[in-house]
Parts: C-alpha cells; sequence; structure tokens
C-alpha cells in the first residue's frame, strides 16, 4: 500500500534536487573551487541556496497564483502576473543572498548583476516547466470537469424526459377508467386489471434508458386492449411486427399510439386506423389523419418532441415524422442489441 504523501515532502525533494545541482554545478563551473576545499563549500553553499530558494519560491507562488487567477479563465493575466513575480522574486532572493554570503563569508562570489542575470535565466528554465506543468494540468481537469458536466447534464435531462411519460399516461388512464365505472362496470373491472398489469411495466422500465422491442410490444398488447375496451371497433391497430429484433425506448410506442388517439377523431363513422410495421430498422407507426377541429388539451407536439429528444440521447439515427393529406408517419430507430447493452 502506497503511503500519503506528507507536506514535508516536496519540500525535502527540492532541498535534495538543489543540493546535488548545487555540488555538481559548483565543482564544473568554479575552477578555484576544485583546488580549494573551503572556496567549495563556500560557493556550493551558496549555489544551493539559490537553487532552493529560486525553485521553492517560485513553486509556492506559482500555486499560491494558480488559486486566485485560474489559467483557463484568464490565461494572459495569469502569464503577465506570473512572470513580473517570477522576476521580482527572483531577482530579490539572488541579491538578498549575494549580500548575505559575502558579508557573513567575506568571500567575493562574483559580479553582481552577472549572478542576477544567472539567477533569472536558472528561474526562467524552472518557472517555464512549472507554468507549462500548470497549464496542461488546468486544462486536463477542465476538459474532465466538462465532460462529467455534459454527462451529468444529459443524465438529468434524459431522466427528466422519462418522468414526463409517466404521469402523463396515468393521467389519461384515469380519465378513460372514470367513464367506463358509469358506463359498462365488467369492462372497467378489466380495464382495472390491465391496467395494473400496463403500470406495473411502467415502473419497471422507469429506470431503464432502453428495453427489448419483445418487452415492449408484449406491454403494448395489454395497453391495446385497454383502448379497445374504451373506443370498440372504432380503432382498428394493425401489427406486423413478426421476428422484430432491436431495442427500443420505453413506453415510447404507447405515447405514439395515445398521441394518435389524442389528436384524432375515433367514432363509427371515422374509425382510427393505426399499423405498426418494420422498414429498413425503423419501427414505422402510421395512422390516417383525421384530426379532430380542437385536441383534448393544449400538449400538442410534446408527446413527439418528447420521443425526438429521448432518441437523441441514444442514437445517431433521428426520429423520422412524415405528414401528408391522408396519413400521419412516425418512424423509430431501432437501437442494435449491442449499443443498449446496459439495458
Amino acid at each position: 500500500m502506497q503511503k500519503p504523501k506528507t507536506f514535508y515532502q516536496p519540500i525535502f525533494n527540492i532541498l535534495a534536487i538543489s543540493v546535488v545541482l548545487g555540488l555538481v554545478l559548483t565543482y564544473f563551473t568554479c575552477p578555484v573551487c576544485q583546488v580549494s576545499g573551503k572556496s567549495y563549500a563556500i560557493v556550493s553553499g551558496f549555489s544551493v541556496a539559490m537553487w532552493f530558494f529560486l525553485w521553492f519560491g517560485n513553486d509556492s507562488m506559482a500555486h499560491w497564483l494558480d488559486l486566485r487567477i485560474s489559467w483557463i479563465e484568464h490565461p494572459a493575466r495569469r502569464l503577465v502576473v506570473g512572470v513580473l513575480a517570477m522576476v521580482v522574486y527572483s531577482a530579490s532572493v539572488a541579491a538578498l543572498l549575494l549580500v548575505i554570503w559575502e558579508r557573513v563569508f567575506k568571500f567575493y562570489l562574483g559580479d553582481f548583476n552577472l549572478i542576477v542575470i544567472s539567477s533569472l535565466a536558472v528561474t526562467v528554465f524552472i518557472s517555464l516547466v512549472m507554468h507549462s506543468r500548470a497549464f496542461l494540468l488546468c486544462w486536463k481537469q477542465s476538459q474532465i470537469d466538462t465532460e462529467k458536466f455534459k454527462r451529468e447534464s444529459v443524465a438529468a435531462q434524459y431522466e427528466s424526459l422519462k418522468n414526463q411519460v409517466n404521469p402523463h399516461f396515468l393521467f389519461n388512464s384515469l380519465n378513460a377508467l372514470t367513464s367506463l365505472v358509469y358506463e359498462d362496470p365488467d369492462k372497467a373491472a378489466k380495464f382495472i386489471k390491465q391496467l395494473s398489469e400496463v403500470y406495473r411495466y411502467v415502473l419497471e422500465t422507469r429506470e431503464k434508458e432502453v428495453v427489448p422491442l419483445a418487452e415492449e410490444l408484449k406491454f403494448l398488447d395489454a395497453y391495446i386492449f385497454l383502448q379497445e375496451i374504451r373506443f370498440g371497433d372504432n380503432l382498428n391497430i394493425q401489427r406486423e411486427l413478426s421476428n422484430a429484433r432491436g431495442l427500443v425506448a420505453p413506453l415510447a410506442l404507447q405515447l405514439l399510439l395515445e398521441n394518435a388517439i389524442k389528436h384524432n377523431i375515433v367514432s363509427s363513422g371515422n374509425p382510427l386506423h393505426i399499423r405498426l410495421s418494420i422498414s429498413e430498422n425503423y419501427l414505422v407507426v402510421e395512422n390516417n389523419l383525421q384530426r379532430k377541429s380542437a385536441p383534448d388539451d393544449h400538449t400538442s407536439g410534446l408527446g413527439l418532441e418528447n420521443i425526438r429528444r429521448r432518441y437523441g440521447f441514444l442514437t445517431n439515427l433521428p426520429v423520422q415524422i412524415i405528414e401528408n393529406d391522408n396519413s400521419f408517419v412516425v418512424r423509430l430507430p431501432l437501437i442494435p442489441t449491442h449499443e443498449g447493452a446496459d439495458y
């Protein structure tokens, strides 16, 4: 099991690197240090201190700035402020260390301006690495956050769309039952039994994005039974779905049938004919068009928009809606089984 990092570990790491760099670079860049142990100790000590304070200070300052100025939201401001802070801090540290070393050890380390410029060059290298890393980490995190937000937003939108179906379905079913109770109690009893089966399916599929077509058709049989009790011979639903395979959005077919019944005249003089079939990997729902002069309610179009948007989350294939003078057709794409493995 990996031990968690302590607060002091980064400091120890920077100090260790600074010691190695200070000792090595002093040996190869200071000729007098190669023959004088005292000179080597003083100069290498200065180099270690310079490396440590430049690295640790700029690193700490970069983290502090990252918390206050976002690379993603204000990249130009973050860069300008970071560079100015780096130059001021590095020049101040170099000058302070140079004064301390010369006064304490009485040792001439070299030209003041050259040392300050050299420290800035070192800082540029260190800061370039740190700022590039910070920018890439911020950019990567922003991409992760954006993708996470998109997934959560899509999930929330899809859940909202699914939840629109259940109350709408129950409301219309109870309206139908209300009239049946007074007209024909026996039919009402059959209606209640089938309604319980239908709503059991609604509850079972409320957490699912897709269901096998066979399950949806089995549920649809119960729903059609309810509508045939209500409308009798005035409603004719023809099913040509033998050997159909694939996945569909739950309750999509029921919503299309309900939509056709709600917006068209269903009477003995004008029976409504609905045909369900398969065509080129599409599930086709077609009805003869005999619109009511005034719809039952003011939700015209919401059912179709619900289905269109739900399928927009499930597949790249569009829901096709075709209307002419005599018929209204909706084509739902059948989703291959492997694309809905989590149903």
